[in-house]
C-alpha cells in the first residue's frame, strides 16, 4: 500500500472555450446553429505522488494548470480522466474568504466555515478561542465580514482551516495577501505540521517562499507535468527555463546576464592561501575576480551558498552590507571576509553575481562557481548544516 499522502494518476481536466454561444433555447432556434467551442485541456495526463509529511509546492507560469490541479486535489473539480487518491483528512484554503457569508459576523462565519470543512458545532466551540487568537481579529470578531480587509479575511479563513486538524492542507496563493507577521506565523505553523507528520500542498509564484518552505516540488507547464522531485533542483531548472540569456560556459557552469561585467574567477582563501578546504570555525575569504567591459556605476556584487543537496544556506551582497562601489571599469577583485565559518563538515557550492544598483538587472550570475569543503574543527557538534559552537553548563 502506498505511503504517499496524495496519489495523482494520469489525470486530465477539460474545459470548453466558447467562440459563439447560445445563451437560451430560443437563441439556438433563432440562430439555427449550435454553439461554437473548442476543448481546452487545463491538465493532460498528470501523474505524481506527494510524500506523507512533506511540504509540497506546485510551480509554473500563469495558465500552467496549478490552481486547476489544486482544486482537483480538493475535489472541487473532478477530472475527465484519471484519479486522485488522498489518504487522510483534508482541508483547503483556496480563495480569500471562501465559504464566508459577507453579511454574517466573523463569529458566525467561523461556525459556518468550520461546518463546511467538516467540524461539528461542539468541536468548533472548543477550538473557537484558538481560531480567533491565531487570526488576530479579536476586536472585530462580531462585525460583519463584509467590513473586513482582505488581510483579515485571509487570517480568519486560514485560522479556521488549520484548526480542522487536517492531515493534508491545500493552500493557494492567498497567503501573499497577509502581512509579514502573519506570513511568519503561517510559516511556523507549517513547521509544526511537518513535525507532526502532516502534509501541506502550496501553490505560489514566490520562488523564495517555495524554496524556503517546500522539500518537494511539481513543475507544470501548459497543463503537463515537466518534472517533480526535491525542491532545490526542480526550482533551479524552472527558474532557468524563463531566462532568455541562459548559457553554459566553457567550464560547464550555468550562467546568465547581459554581459557588461563578468565574473572571471572565484576562489576561497584560508590563512591567506587559496584553498577549497577550510576548517570549521576558521576565517575564510571569498575572492571574486571580475572584468567590467564598460564603465558601470555603483555595481552590486553578491555571493550565495548551497549545500551539496541543494539547500539554500546563505546569501550576502555589497548593497546589503553597505559597502558601496562607486564605479568599476576593466579588471578588478573584490573580497568577502567571513570571520568564522559556522558550517559543519561537508561539501558546499558557491554562486557569484554582479548586478546593477537596484539588483534587478543582472550583468552576470554564475552558478556553482566554486566548491567549499569544510573539515572538522576543534569543537564537534552532532549534526545539521550549522556549527554554532554550542556549549553546555
Amino acid at each position: 500500500m502506498s505511503t504517499a499522502a496524495v496519489s495523482v494518476e494520469h489525470i486530465a481536466k477539460r474545459f470548453r472555450v466558447y467562440h459563439e454561444r447560445n445563451q437560451t433555447l430560443k437563441a439556438a432556434v433563432m440562430r439555427r446553429r449550435r454553439a461554437v467551442y473548442e476543448d481546452f485541456w487545463a491538465l493532460d495526463d498528470v501523474s505524481f505522488e506527494i510524500p506523507q509529511g512533506s511540504t509540497f509546492g506546485l510551480v509554473g507560469d500563469n495558465g500552467s494548470g496549478k490552481s486547476t490541479l489544486l482544486k482537483t486535489l480538493a475535489k472541487i473539480l473532478y477530472p475527465d480522466r484519471g484519479a486522485v487518491t488522498t489518504r487522510g483528512r483534508l482541508a483547503a484554503l483556496l480563495e480569500v474568504g471562501s465559504g464566508f457569508h459577507p453579511e454574517l459576523s466573523g463569529r458566525e462565519n467561523v461556525f459556518l466555515n468550520g461546518s463546511i470543512l467538516g467540524m461539528s458545532k461542539a468541536e468548533i466551540a472548543r477550538k473557537f478561542d484558538a481560531i480567533v487568537d491565531f487570526s488576530g481579529v479579536e476586536q472585530f470578531i462580531d462585525q460583519p465580514v463584509k467590513n473586513y480587509s482582505s488581510g483579515m479575511y485571509v487570517r480568519l479563513g486560514f485560522a479556521v482551516a488549520i484548526n480542522v486538524d487536517p492531515e493534508i492542507l491545500l493552500v493557494d496563493e492567498v497567503l501573499a495577501v497577509g502581512d509579514s507577521a502573519f506570513q511568519e506565523k503561517c510559516a511556523e505553523k507549517f513547521v509544526d505540521f511537518r513535525r507532526e507528520g502532516r502534509t501541506v500542498v502550496v501553490v505560489s509564484h514566490s520562488m523564495p517562499s517555495v524554496r524556503a518552505m517546500c522539500d518537494h516540488v511539481a513543475w507544470l507547464s501548459h497543463g503537463t507535468l515537466v518534472e517533480t522531485g526535491p525542491a532545490a533542483g526542480v526550482l533551479d531548472r524552472y527558474g532557468d527555463s524563463n531566462r532568455q540569456d541562459l548559457r553554459t560556459d566553457d567550464r560547464g557552469r550555468v550562467r546568465w546576464g547581459s554581459g557588461e561585467a563578468t565574473i572571471d574567477h572565484v576562489e576561497v582563501l584560508t590563512h591567506g592561501v587559496p584553498s577549497s578546504t577550510v576548517t570549521s570555525g576558521d576565517e575564510a575569504v571569498v575572492r571574486i575576480s571580475f572584468t567590467a567591459h564598460t564603465p558601470i556605476e555603483q555595481p552590486v556584487f553578491g555571493l550565495a551558498l548551497e549545500s551539496h543537496d541543494g539547500v539554500y544556506l546563505w546569501a550576502n551582497n555589497t548593497r546589503d552590507a553597505e559597502f558601496t562601489l562607486d564605479r568599476i571599469d576593466g579588471s578588478g577583485r573584490i573580497e568577502c571576509r567571513i570571520p568564522r565559518l559556522a558550517l559543519q563538515p561537508g561539501s558546499f557550492t558557491l554562486m557569484a553575481s554582479v548586478v546593477d544598483t537596484s539588483t534587478t538587472h543582472v550583468y552576470d550570475y554564475v552558478r556553482d562557481v566554486a566548491e567549499l569543503h569544510v573539515t572538522h574543527g576543534p569543537h564537534t557538534e552532532s549534526g545539521g548544516y550549522l556549527a554554532l559552537d554550542g556549549r553546555w553548563s
